[in-house]
């Protein structure tokens, strides 16, 4: 399987329809947040009657429907475990 880097595309359609590359994994998943790994880092979208339609974890690419009202993209992480252990 090849590594997901890089690339990384969002398309929301009238709120109601996203579609994403470059997503590495689905961390976390209910109808009012979808928390993934992207080739970007940490992203979390809000919603209400969310759901994903498809996700082809070796192309990256996912669908999901719902009514979306917030995308964000969280700082990554530089490190490992001694980086956070000894700020």
């Amino acid at each position: 399987m090849e590594e997901i880097r890089g690339n990384h595309h969002l398309i929301m359609e009238n709120g109601k329809k996203l579609t994403l590359s470059g997503v590495k994994d689905v961390l976390a998943f209910d109808e009012e947040t979808i928390q993934m790994e992207t080739a970007l880092g940490r992203m979390t979208v809000k919603g209400t009657a969310m759901r994903i339609i498809g996700f082809d974890h070796e192309t990256g690419d996912l669908t999901a429907e719902g009514r979306f009202y917030a995308v964000a993209y969280s700082a990554q992480e530089s490190g490992g475990f001694f980086s956070r252990l000894f700020r």
